[in-house]
């Protein structure tokens, strides 16, 4: 018993044991914080990637999904098919030893792309303790945003507009209409409270509709047409005089409410001579006349419009010899004419130029008496003053003023200012209905030379619209107002929509950055057709062969080249204006020259109306920012 208790003191008194029980006693909550931190290292990788492939997954789904869905309401299946393949592609089933992955999309009520991610990642030191797995759980969400944004459709409204592309069952026209009224609506349905998207159109053809968009110092006092006047022969002749009586005879005529309007309705009455009886001395017929005409008074940027009704009524006119009289013998004399109109300019130089139109003699015969004519300026415009260039590559814009996007006319320099075009002075000298040729030289006759307006060859299209702020009602009003008439002048179209959306040219003031966030500005030029001159028409250089300005007929380019190559000249100045331009073939073959001017990635040909769609959708979509927002 001694021994034992000698024994147990001895083992009291030694320590050397004691390191090892301090070991085996820390081990296990030692164990648990290593391995807890290299399980739990592992599931922050395994989340952080999940974040990823989530954000990415959500992202590629957005930008698939597009702006379309604010006009369809409709989520195309491509669109989660795009997106679990990319989150697939950056997490893929079993990665990181991981279970039970999910992931869920959803579209949120502002059309940003929601995503919920999940996964089980397996534990290694901490499967000691019972803890097998841990659960990760991530989400994510895209949304395409626009910053401030400028936005200008160029749109060909020629008369080939008018027609339908195979494949389709509606006027290209038409459809393009319907388009632009998506587009607006996925632009405006996708940006977030503060940004500024503006819009504004320049329908083209034969010329621009920009007029009662300037102001009235950027316009001239004096210009130069291709006219006629009646010139006295200084010889006399005698001719019967005759008065004229009128009879009512059935039927009613009634004059109804005046209007104002930016221009004047064509008469809709059908006038049929229904009697007709002749004696010495006289002659007298009836006459029916059933609809509406309009008389339109010049007013400030239109015209009063004043209907006259008639319903089935029937007057008689009586044209009795009443002497005679000696009148001087006139002839026409065709030839640039210069005109004073300054009387369709506004109150002051400021203020915009308000139209209407000029008495001018230049109508009816020459002889006995020669009458004068009514001028109307509707808003389109000859351009300033140039010259014609042989060498593109090397542009004289001293001289090519209709070419400096960005220069603003002075009041004291007429060949910087704009002129109206009135369209009832367009004399082709020397071509009459039955043939002829080109006069440079003037020509005194008594017969009348074709007139442009006359044979639909000085189409002026709907008025240009300056960028603003514009509401689905607007903007619906506006493109349904669009009518297709004219020949293809590309270069024109370009010219004005860079005028119009530049940021350092005529309306500089107004298209500055606001709220100090920059502006983005993006030009989409749409056309149906090529280049399609004819030396016939009036348009924004005059009568081409009779005014000479920008080209001749002993040019060494054709006018159709001569139109191309400004086109091409204007559309590299309108990029040099940091404005990205997007151009669209609708229902034509792209050429190289539209390719060009575009650049890789910004043209499209659409054939029918869902290609249409997808071209301004893919615009959209490469206007927006996509960005991840949580």
């Amino acid at each position: 018993m001694r021994q034992v208790l000698s024994c147990l003191r001895r083992l009291a008194r030694e320590r050397s044991g004691n390191t090892f029980l301090i070991f085996a006693a820390a081990v296990t909550p030692l164990l648990a914080l290593v391995g807890g931190g290299i399980d739990m290292g592992r599931s922050y990788l395994s989340e952080t990637r999940l974040q990823q492939a989530c954000d990415s997954g959500v992202l590629a789904a957005r930008k698939a999904l597009g702006s379309q869905v604010v006009t369809t309401g409709t989520v195309p299946t491509e669109v989660s098919v795009i997106g679990n393949r990319f989150f697939n592609g950056n997490f893929g089933e079993g990665a990181y030893g991981s279970r039970d992955r999910t992931f869920q999309m959803a579209l949120e009520s502002d059309f940003s792309i929601s995503g919920l991610a999940s996964a089980s990642v397996p534990t290694t030191i901490m499967r000691i303790f019972g803890r097998t797995h841990i659960p990760v759980r991530v989400r994510c969400e895209a949304k395409l945003n626009y910053s401030n944004t400028d936005v200008m459709m160029v749109l060909d409204t020629t008369g080939s507009m008018d027609l339908t592309n195979a494949g389709d069952s509606e006027p290209k026209i038409t459809i393009l209409r319907r388009v632009v009224k998506d587009f607006h609506a996925q632009l405006e349905g996708s940006k977030t409270p503060g940004v500024r998207i503006r819009y504004g159109f320049v329908p083209y053809s034969t010329n621009v509709n920009v007029g009662y968009l300037l102001r009235s110092d950027w316009m001239v006092n004096t210009a130069s047409y291709e006219g006629r006047i009646a010139k006295s022969t200084g010889k006399t002749e005698t001719v019967p005089k005759y008065k004229y009586t009128y009879q009512t005879l059935s039927g009613t005529r009634a004059s109804l409410a005046s209007w104002f309007d930016t221009e004047c309705p064509g008469d809709t009455a059908t006038w049929q001579m229904i009697a007709y009886g002749s004696g010495t001395g006289y002659e007298v017929w009836d006459t029916r006349v059933k609809g509406d005409t309009f008389a339109c008074a010049p007013a400030d940027g239109g015209f009063t419009v004043t209907p006259t009704r008639y319903t089935d009524y029937v007057y008689r006119t009586l044209k009795q010899e009443d002497g005679v009289e000696t009148k001087e013998v006139y002839k026409w004399q065709y030839d640039s004419v210069a005109l004073d109109v300054r009387s369709l300019k506004g109150s002051s130089g400021s203020a915009l130029y308000k139209g209407g139109a000029l008495r001018v003699r230049m109508y009816g015969n020459p002889s006995p008496t020669p009458e004068n004519m009514s001028a109307s300026f509707r808003g389109c415009i000859e351009e300033r003053d140039t010259y014609q260039i042989t060498d593109y590559d090397n542009v004289d814009l001293t001289k090519a003023l209709d070419l400096d996007i960005d220069r603003v006319p002075q009041a004291t320099q007429p060949g910087t200012q704009w002129r109206p075009i009135l369209h009832e002075i367009s004399f082709e000298r020397a071509w009459k209905a039955t043939g002829g040729s080109f006069s440079k030289q003037p020509v005194m006759t008594d017969e009348n030379f074709l007139q442009a307006s006359n044979y639909g060859v000085t189409a002026c299209p709907s008025r240009a619209h300056k960028l603003a702020e514009m509401t689905a009602g607007e903007v619906a009003s506006y493109v349904d107002a669009l009518r297709p008439e004219g020949s293809t002048y590309h270069d024109i179209g370009m010219i004005w929509g860079g005028r119009l959306l530049s940021p350092t040219g005529i309306f500089a003031s107004e298209n500055a950055d606001v709220n100090q966030r920059p502006t983005t500005r993006h030009l989409i030029f749409l056309t149906d057709g090529e280049t399609a001159p004819n030396d016939f028409s009036y348009g924004s250089y005059g009568i081409e062969p009779l005014s000479e300005r920008r080209w001749s007929p002993s040019s060494p380019y054709s006018l159709t080249q001569t139109v191309e190559k400004r086109f091409s000249y204007a559309c590299s100045e309108v990029k040099k204006k940091n404005i990205t331009v997007w151009v669209i073939g609708f229902g034509t073959e792209m050429t190289d020259m539209l390719k060009t001017c575009a650049g890789p990635g910004h043209w499209f040909q659409a054939d029918n109306a869902d290609q249409l769609n997808d071209a301004f959708d893919a615009i959209a979509k490469a206007m927006g920012d996509l960005r991840i927002v949580q």
